[in-house]
């Protein structure tokens, strides 16, 4: 139990969910089970009175979580921001795909914009700014994406520390974790028969590591210190251990495969898990490792097999940082057809940011962990209007 002492900052612990209900933790997640179960019927809206009754406790438990995590990150001095959803770019991930609109001026001339898929741009012009310690609670948009963990806008909890190590961002999340079990009064997560308690020091793995134990193959093997990765030789070991690959796969491609299909399923399970050193093609937005060129300075954190959040010790190269943008929206060309520009402003930023860590986390599904549920739209107010009619 080695976040308790965390909690000391985040007010009363008796809750709706408090003392009682923690010593029945394994009855709480039962109740919302079988509340659950009156909310299958896809013929069903949100609003119809049955279907929300069967909801409603974990939407009062995400109202509490929201509450007590704000809290607890104020009571860290870090100050809450409110970044725009608004965007001259939604991102710039291969995999990423944006919801574009137009904003129109005064005088009625277009302007492209659109959604952010991540509040991360802003945030860090506020780190340039001269913010120290930010955090944001707010919805974000990714369009292509409804699944039981994807929702087309969910919550993100992002949050940034200037001046700190990458370290640090992984106790805050191991902390953010507990505390929403703790609020929840959940004693253990349990997603699709993994079990994790989120009250237990998680478990460090290094992505070569991760990918050794649970796949048989060393990507070390297809990365050199000196060239880019070697798509030839993974594919080789991919195929090796009864992995698909795509004759069109780059060295990316088959490594996110192994990473969903062998080694995430094992992640989290009896204890949370931060997977850390990701090659530096899966870079993103992170530097990379001084120490070892083949790996950057990044970790994603996992219970039960399901990522929650996503970090990075901020890349602040702004010629290194368009060469990856650039790169990224050439695949994304190639692959869907489409592409976002880039926000230079932010690029410009980035020359005067100071060094800073920071942390993206998926709202949604930690509540949904919290609770029991088994879908994000389970622990949404008001989930996004289904087309067709099969996710609500």
């Amino acid at each position: 139990m080695f976040v308790q002492r965390e909690f000391s900052d985040c007010g009363p612990k008796h809750t709706n969910f408090g003392a009682k209900r923690r010593s029945e933790s394994t009855s709480n997640l039962s109740r919302f089970a079988s509340r659950s179960l009156l909310n299958t019927s896809a013929t069903r809206p949100f609003w119809n009175q049955v279907a929300y009754a069967g909801r409603r406790d974990r939407l009062v438990a995400r109202a509490r979580v929201s509450m007590f995590l704000r809290r607890w990150f104020c009571a860290k001095g870090f100050t809450e921001v409110q970044p725009a959803a608004l965007q001259v770019s939604p991102g710039n991930e291969t995999h990423l795909h944006g919801f574009r609109t137009e904003l129109n001026l005064p005088d009625g001339s277009p302007h492209d914009a659109y959604l952010h898929t991540s509040p991360e741009f802003a945030m860090k012009k506020l780190l340039t700014a001269g913010e120290q310690k930010i955090f944001s609670l707010t919805g974000v948009f990714r369009n292509r994406e409804r699944t039981a963990l994807h929702a087309p806008e969910f919550a993100m909890l992002e949050w940034y520390r200037a001046h700190t190590s990458i370290e640090r961002v992984m106790e805050d999340c191991a902390a953010v974790i507990a505390l929403a079990a703790h609020i929840a009064g959940t004693k253990t997560f349990v997603y699709r028969g993994r079990e994790a308690s989120p009250f237990d020091a998680p478990e460090r793995m290094t992505v070569r590591d991760a990918f050794r134990r649970y796949a048989g193959i060393d990507l070390y093997d297809s990365l050199s210190t000196t060239a880019g990765p070697n798509t030839r030789a993974l594919a080789q070991q991919a195929r090796g251990s009864g992995i698909r690959v795509a004759p069109d796969d780059d060295w990316s491609d088959i490594f996110s495969r192994i990473l969903a299909e062998r080694v995430e399923p094992n992640l989290g399970v009896g204890r949370p898990t931060v997977l850390y050193s990701y090659p530096v093609s899966e870079a993103a937005l992170a530097q990379v490792n001084t120490d070892d060129p083949r790996v950057a300075e990044r970790f994603e954190f996992y219970c039960c097999g399901v990522e929650l959040a996503n970090a990075f010790h901020e890349l602040r190269d702004p010629v290194e940082q368009r060469c990856r943008f650039v790169g990224t929206m050439d695949k994304q060309r190639r692959v869907f057809g489409i592409s976002y520009p880039i926000d230079e402003d932010f690029l410009a930023s980035l020359a005067e940011m100071p060094d800073a860590s920071g942390a993206a986390l998926g709202f949604d599904r930690l509540v949904m962990l919290a609770t029991g549920a088994v879908r994000v739209e389970s622990v949404q107010w008001t989930p996004v209007f289904d087309p067709i009619g099969e996710s609500q």
